[in-house]
């Protein structure tokens, strides 16, 4: 189980102007602002959960598994995960975790693919037969096999991804730390890596903590969502809650005989012409039934469909609503 209390980190960073004067001076006297990563972090995460951690750029995300992850030492604050402090008892606690940054390599550039997995056999001492087994189920659920001799930089970033996912689980580890995985993937491989996610926490009861800006990633894989903002949790509730809180407003496309859609004070004519029409509704002010009931009565409806909120316009609506 993970579980962070009241966890606090803030950055010294150094600030200076553009030019070379700006540059001497700095040598002698340094301007320092301070970043407050995190504020009074406090989440928990039960065995076998997958979790969706979302937040605009610089809302702490990366901070907060950096800290979960034993890299990052927070100022003030608890973090227990499976009854260890990450970085108090950090090798024994990396035997139990995986982590992939999307930008960042744990592959070694050069070399084969195979000969990065081998090392890092060695650096986590899982035995050889341990080891045969896992390599032989990812090879063949993350389609490796035509790979695994190819040095690392000329892979592609879709198949770099798949082997990064790879080394990260070869140990066989209770949870898996997902930062941007399927950045600048094509859509068959981000399918592809959600339904091997998918897989692993199914069969293997693994924990997954998900960052990521790719909605899309957040609604295959993730039912509860963390949302970090200004480095404070600011909502922790399913994804059905997330779309509820923005779901009001509805779309009605409407095809139909006649000159023009009629006017309503209940709802927005977006677009109209030619026989075919937009309609903003609030639900909480007009029903979607009682819309068309009053559309069809004043115009023939040769045919009409209801769209909500995506995801990604959700999210947004969030963001505005915290002035994140």
């Amino acid at each position: 189980m993970i579980e962070l209390k009241n966890v606090c980190k803030t950055f010294k960073v150094a600030k200076r102007n553009a030019g070379f004067g700006e540059a001497v001076k700095a040598l002698f006297k340094k301007e320092y602002s301070y970043v407050n990563a995190l504020q009074d972090v406090s989440f928990t995460v039960n065995d076998g959960e997958m979790v969706g951690y979302i937040g605009p750029n610089g809302a702490g995300k990366s901070s907060t598994v950096k800290i979960m992850s034993g890299i990052l030492t927070p100022d003030s604050g608890e973090c227990i995960i499976n009854g260890r402090t990450p970085w108090k008892d950090r090798i024994e606690h990396v035997r139990d975790i995986g982590v992939v940054f999307g930008q960042r390599s744990q592959l070694w550039w050069d070399v084969p693919v195979i000969d990065s997995f081998e090392l890092i056999r060695d650096i986590y001492k899982v035995s050889k037969e341990d080891y045969k087994k896992s390599l032989s189920g990812l090879t063949e659920l993350l389609n490796l096999s035509e790979i695994l001799k190819t040095p690392a930089r000329q892979l592609s970033l879709g198949q770099r991804m798949r082997c990064e996912i790879a080394a990260s689980l070869l140990h066989n580890p209770k949870i898996l730390f997902l930062d941007e995985p399927t950045i600048g993937l094509d859509a068959s491989s981000k399918i592809a890596v959600r339904e091997f996610i998918k897989s692993i926490n199914k069969e293997n009861k693994t924990t997954v903590i998900l960052t990521t800006h790719d909605m899309q990633d957040i609604e295959a894989l993730t039912d509860r969502i963390l949302l970090i903002g200004k480095g404070r949790i600011l909502l922790d509730g399913t994804l059905d809650e997330l779309k509820n809180r923005h779901s009001s407003l509805k779309t009605l496309t409407v095809d139909y005989l006649g000159d023009k859609l009629p006017e309503c004070e209940s709802y927005k004519i977006l677009k109209d012409g030619n026989g075919r029409g937009e309609v903003l509704i609030d639900t909480r002010i007009i029903t979607a039934s009682k819309a068309i009931s009053f559309i069809s009565e004043q115009v023939e409806i040769k045919d009409i469909s209801v769209t909500g909120e995506t995801i990604d316009e959700t999210v947004v609506s969030l963001y505005k609503e915290f002035a994140i």
